[in-house]
């Protein structure tokens, strides 16, 4: 079973009690629970894509950490990043790789 996500509650409870409910026990409660449908480690490659795309790297950060936990390797984050480079544009992939490289301990 999946650690319980609080980010929201933490970060966001008093302040937007709702948003917090809707981030921690529908998004993490439910739909990254439906593993059957598709798996931890496929739903944060797609998340991944989809925040490198925007430029949400304050939430990549994270969504990388939560990669690593779900099993994407080192090398998968370097050949999902040097993809995403050639759609979503070579200045996100730089900021990408070095939000990786922290979280993987990586040193060049």
């Amino acid at each position: 079973m999946a650690k319980k996500q609080t980010a929201g509650h933490d970060r966001l409870g008093e302040f937007a009690p709702q948003f917090a409910h809707y981030n921690d026990d529908v998004l993490f409660g439910e739909v990254w629970a439906r593993e059957d449908e598709l798996s931890a480690h496929d739903r944060s490659m797609i998340t991944i894509a989809a925040l490198m795309s925007g430029g949400n790297f304050e939430q990549l950060r994270s969504h990388i950490a939560l990669g690593k936990e779900h099993g994407i390797t080192q090398d998968e984050i370097r050949e999902i990043l040097t993809h995403l480079a050639f759609y979503c544009g070579w200045p996100k992939a730089w900021s990408a790789f070095n939000i990786a490289k922290e979280i993987y301990g990586a040193e060049r």
